[in-house]
């Protein structure tokens, strides 16, 4: 990961923008770099998760737009895996493949990210 722009989704999908604003930078910064990281932890691992209908919240839904990141080549997605156990959730339940990654081991890899932009 030396190098990388890693995004770090840690927020709810609903509620504020801050969720698919960190999904528009990711997809945009992808045009411009070739290794895109992209890392969800706390609430943030909710954005992934299937049978979402933010409409009854009148929100718009952009569960299918995660589904870009691999269109736009971004490969390297991991989830924190305490995060999923403390929520009660399984990789089943998200709607996305993603690689499960201990907090510890994930920020002691991209330390020497270009950036690390926490949303």
């Amino acid at each position: 990961m030396s190098k990388s722009l890693v995004f770090v989704f840690s927020r709810a999908p609903h509620g504020n923008s801050l969720a698919r604003e960190a999904l528009d930078a990711a997809l945009a910064a992808s045009a411009v770099s070739e290794d895109i990281v992209a890392y969800f932890e706390g609430d943030g691992v909710y954005q992934l998760l299937k049978g979402q209908n933010p409409t009854k919240i009148k929100q718009r839904d952009v569960l299918p737009t995660y589904g870009l990141l691999d269109l736009y080549d971004v490969e390297e997605i991991y989830v924190d895996q305490q995060s999923l156990q403390e929520r009660g959730l399984s990789l089943e339940q998200l709607a996305i493949s993603v690689r499960v990654k201990q907090a510890k081991q994930f920020y002691s890899e991209c330390c020497h990210a270009h950036a690390i932009l926490r949303f």
